[in-house]
């Protein structure tokens, strides 16, 4: 269990330099980095340790290398815009649309869910639909909202794929705002699922009958046992 900041799965990024500048200058331009670690700060958006690649200069010989190698800490998951392929650089989105929910705690993990991980998802942003791709998964605990079973929330972060003003933009959203897909082993359903957060947690030393020796502990060498009843 981390606490605070965690490595990821690292992937190429732009930053949007305005925020390398306290906003001050440099709007519409944009710095190459790496993303390569992730901060989880209560009631802020997700932000990342990022590393320079001085890569924008790639292809222009007139400028000096002056940002390669430097390092970032806590760049909001509002300055980063995926490495990819794409006519212009997105519009930035408002903070509550990159990540409707803040982060719930300081301690947290990270995961890449494996088997929702290789197809698109599907993420729901100011009541549209949009194409993305999965990235990684952020858990919360130690928190009283984080391990409520009805507050819980992940951050699944991914980004946009599909052909529009949001197109690589970075969000990190939960399990209410996404669909993951994979044809080969379910179908992938429309409209919204009729479910309900639970109000209950679930424990077996909560039950009265963990005060009766004779069922807690009504294990394979208590007196008693028959090996066909089971």
């Amino acid at each position: 269990m981390s606490y605070l900041i965690s490595n990821i799965p690292y992937f190429k990024c732009w930053v949007r330099k305005e925020f390398t500048c306290d906003h001050q200058d440099y709007h519409g331009e944009y710095l190459h980095a790496l993303a390569i670690a992730v901060n989880t700060i209560p009631d802020r958006s997700l932000s990342f340790q990022v590393v320079f690649t001085g890569c924008e200069i790639d292809n222009d010989d007139s400028l000096e290398n002056v940002h390669g190698g430097a390092m970032w800490a806590r760049m909001p998951i509002q300055a980063l815009v995926f490495d990819m392929s794409m006519e212009e650089y997105p519009e930035r989105m408002e903070d509550h649309l990159a990540q409707p929910w803040d982060c719930e705690s300081r301690d947290h993990s990270v995961i890449v869910m494996d088997r929702v991980s290789s197809s698109p998802w599907i993420a729901k942003i100011n009541n549209d639909f949009y194409q993305s791709r999965y990235l990684f998964t952020i858990d919360y605990t130690e928190n009283d909202i984080a391990d409520s079973p009805d507050q819980h929330k992940q951050s699944h972060v991914l980004y946009i794929t599909e052909e529009c003003e949001w197109q690589g933009n970075i969000v990190a959203l939960p399990n209410n705002r996404v669909r993951a897909t994979s044809p080969a082993l379910w179908r992938t359903g429309e409209g919204a699922p009729d479910f309900t957060p639970s109000q209950y947690t679930h424990s077996a030393e909560g039950h009265e009958t963990y005060t009766d020796p004779s069922i807690t502990f009504n294990n394979l060498y208590s007196e008693g046992f028959d090996e066909e009843e089971e």
